[in-house]
């Protein structure tokens, strides 16, 4: 049962997201560009809709109230493609720093240029990456929420973390708080896996880091906290999904915190 609704649910989110994107486009590209947000982010609602129907999968957002008025840094653990677009809905104006060969996908890169996202080359130095820097600062001082992953790419949970200095400089340069979210959809949504998993599961979003601190005393703060929270909240979604099929990292650290 559980793959049928894997088949099922994948081959609807994948439609949703092409016939949105074919029927809504008219609109979305006359619309003026904060407006026309309302599209995606109602694919990521409706994307979660069908998560939720098709497979049984539902979360809570916990700490909405921790989410500080205008520009910060939104620095989520990242595990799963779900966590690349299920807190749109939560966010008022999102931007990314993202891969530039994400620009040049047909009809994705076009919406995605539309929201002024800020492509980067993951191999840049030197004045490349100031001039993404500069880029980002134009859009934090329009009140804009900059989503960053710590980590840079998806890691299984439980795994033992590896976090980019990045999100320091960014912190330093850009002078708005930094807010950390811990969460483990990747329990019930794999990394490179088509099987999807019923449950239920929490986001947790952590009190924001201000600003002002040195570079490197945020960066082993951010690291402290966030997988003090992940850690917490992996042994309590575990403890309420005892169903769900554990991978070897979650299984090995779950050992170490003696919960298992």
């Amino acid at each position: 049962m559980t793959t049928l609704r894997s088949i099922l649910f994948n081959t609807a989110f994948y439609t949703n997201m092409i016939l949105r994107m074919i029927i809504l486009s008219p609109i979305y590209f006359l619309l003026p560009r904060k407006t026309a947000f309302f599209v995606p982010k109602g694919w990521a609602s409706s994307s979660s809709w069908l998560f939720a129907k098709i497979v049984g999968t539902t979360f809570t957002v916990e700490g909405l109230e921790n989410i500080p008025k205008g520009g910060y840094i939104l620095a989520p653990k990242h595990q799963s493609f779900w966590d690349t677009f299920a807190l749109l809905p939560y966010l008022d104006d999102p931007v990314y720093i993202l891969k530039r060969e994400l620009m040049w996908i047909p009809i994705f890169g076009w919406y995605v240029a539309k929201q002024r996202m800020i492509p980067v080359d993951r191999g840049a130095r030197g004045k490349v990456m100031a001039k993404v820097i500069e880029r980002t600062k134009v859009e934090m001082a329009n009140g804009r929420q900059l989503i960053i992953y710590p980590e840079g790419t998806r890691r299984p949970p439980g795994a033992a973390p590896e976090y980019k200095y990045g999100i320091a400089r960014l912190y330093r340069d850009l002078d708005v708080p930094v807010v950390p979210v811990a969460m483990h959809p990747g329990l019930f949504w794999p990394r490179r896996k088509s099987q999807r998993y019923p449950g239920h599961f929490k986001v947790r979003i952590l009190p924001p880091i201000e600003p002002g601190l040195d570079a490197d005393v945020f960066f082993e703060r951010l690291m402290r906290e966030l997988e003090g929270a992940s850690d917490a909240l992996l042994i309590e979604t575990v403890r309420d999904n005892p169903h769900v099929p554990l991978p070897p990292s979650a299984i090995r650290r779950l050992e170490e915190l003696g919960a298992r």
